[in-house]
């Protein structure tokens, strides 16, 4: 399959699982309806995004009323759902307990292909305009994952895992043809860096990216950018929406990988006798 549908669901979080676990729902069921093959969730698609709120919303994937509704809901509409992520708890040994910022991908039978845990905690202290500290709250995961599909082979990063270069480039050369960046780019970060570092990500590695941000929320604390979107492999914005809640579908043809690589053939051409990336 060369081409293939996704909808980026661009959620308006409210304090509120249940109500927001139905919206996802519903746009989901507005994706099939739409004929897209993926519906793509945002960070935190379930809570908002504040550490207190994390411990309050997050569940184990073991018993999640939001996974095991999602994972139903694909199996029921015949849909992928990525779900962008959801504050995960891990009880371990001395029931020590841990939450992760996590991603799940579920095909088409509701079956879970995979997920990854947020590799880089967003802790960041701008003067005189923003302080948070995801790290106050969360546990770094420590895998690279790639998730084979019926699609071609996918990744996800979140939000600020999107920043280190290296990452997204070791994803490419394990042969991810789609990158996926569930992300909550704030209104000081991302009017400046969010659509650069799609882009930017797109270009280097010659791949497809997708970001998927809940939208702006001016009741919530932390107040999200919004403004989700899908680069090509040539760098170009093919689908974007602005940063109030809205659902939209673009067709991406994978084909389009190939061509790129053949006229600018960036990864053969890379020079590993003086330089390498080791993983």
């Amino acid at each position: 399959m060369s081409k293939l549908k996704i909808t980026m669901c661009q959620i308006e979080v409210v304090d509120n699982k249940d109500e927001n676990l139905e919206k996802a729902k519903s746009m989901i069921i507005e994706s099939k309806d739409k004929g897209a093959d993926i519906a793509i969730l945002p960070e935190m698609f379930n809570c908002p995004h504040e550490n207190e709120k994390f411990v309050q919303y997050s569940e184990s994937r073991y018993n999640s009323i939001t996974l095991d509704s999602i994972s139903n809901i694909a199996k029921e509409l015949n849909i992928h759902v990525l779900v962008g992520s959801i504050p995960e708890l891990v009880v371990e040994e001395e029931n020590n307990e841990k939450i992760y910022n996590t991603s799940f991908f579920f095909d088409d039978n509701g079956g879970l292909l995979g997920f990854h845990r947020k590799l880089h905690l967003f802790d960041i202290d701008i003067k005189d305009n923003i302080y948070f500290k995801e790290s106050d709250t969360l546990s770094s995961g420590d895998e690279i994952i790639v998730i084979d599909t019926k699609f071609g082979k996918f990744t996800i990063a979140i939000c600020f895992d999107m920043r280190f270069p290296e990452l997204s480039r070791i994803m490419a050369l394990k042969r991810a043809i789609i990158l996926v960046f569930p992300r909550a780019f704030n209104l000081t970060t991302g009017p400046i860096y969010w659509k650069l570092l799609l882009r930017s990500r797109a270009l280097d590695n010659q791949v497809f990216t997708i970001g998927v941000s809940p939208s702006l929320n001016k009741k919530q604390n932390y107040t999200t950018y919004g403004h989700s979107l899908i680069s090509n492999p040539f760098a170009e914005v093919i689908a974007e929406v602005g940063s109030y809640e809205e659902l939209i579908i673009a067709e991406i043809d994978l084909n389009e990988i190939v061509i790129v690589r053949e006229e600018l053939p960036l990864i053969k051409n890379r020079r590993t006798d003086l330089y390498q990336l080791k993983f």
